[in-house]
């Protein structure tokens, strides 16, 4: 796996829009060989949800924190939430993108819990967090959680086709709260 440096990443922001709304901090001094991003948007999940072979249905997902109109958000012990990045992402179809928690998360308890994001995906990305420490983890909007990575794909990488795409965060936002998969 060949990861993409900052210098050709910034390159990539400039003229593809690889990653949209990125911070300042992120635009003038990326750390490491990735991008730090931020969290925008809380949401509490309820309800059942299924995993069928052709169909799914996830928990209705409410927002209770939103960057702009909220100053922070409280994760209790026990707790999971959804959160929703401030960045909107444009991956091409010949990259890959992998997001790892900031380190910060896990000292206090904290499991961010993320997955590879396919190439052609557009829009903001949405995490599991679980609070699975002990005390209440405040954590302010506009805040670094997370941290992505780009690689290159050896040979033709297929482009994401899933509802998934521009941040959807349930299958609640469809008409029956059920959907067929693609």
């Amino acid at each position: 796996m060949s990861v993409l440096g900052v210098d050709r990443l910034l390159e990539l922001v400039r003229t593809q829009k690889l990653v949209e709304n990125l911070s300042e901090r992120e635009l003038a001094n990326p750390e490491g060989a990735g991008f730090d991003i931020r969290a925008g948007e809380f949401f509490t999940v309820e309800g059942d949800s299924f995993l069928g072979v052709t169909e799914r249905r996830t928990p209705e997902a409410k927002s209770v924190a939103k960057h702009g109109t909220h100053a922070s958000f409280t994760v209790s012990p026990g707790d999971f939430v959804l959160v929703k990045t401030m960045e909107s992402f444009n991956v091409p179809n010949n990259l890959t993108m992998h997001t790892f928690p900031r380190s910060t998360l896990h000292r206090a308890g904290l499991a961010l819990i993320a997955t590879q994001t396919a190439p052609g995906y557009s829009g903001p990305l949405v995490f599991g967090l679980k609070n699975l420490g002990n005390c209440n983890y405040a954590i302010e909007l506009g805040a670094r959680i997370a941290h992505v990575q780009f690689a290159t794909i050896e040979g033709e990488g297929s482009a994401y086709r899933g509802q998934w795409q521009g941040g959807r965060v349930s299958t609640q936002e469809t008409t029956t709260g059920m959907e067929k998969q693609v």
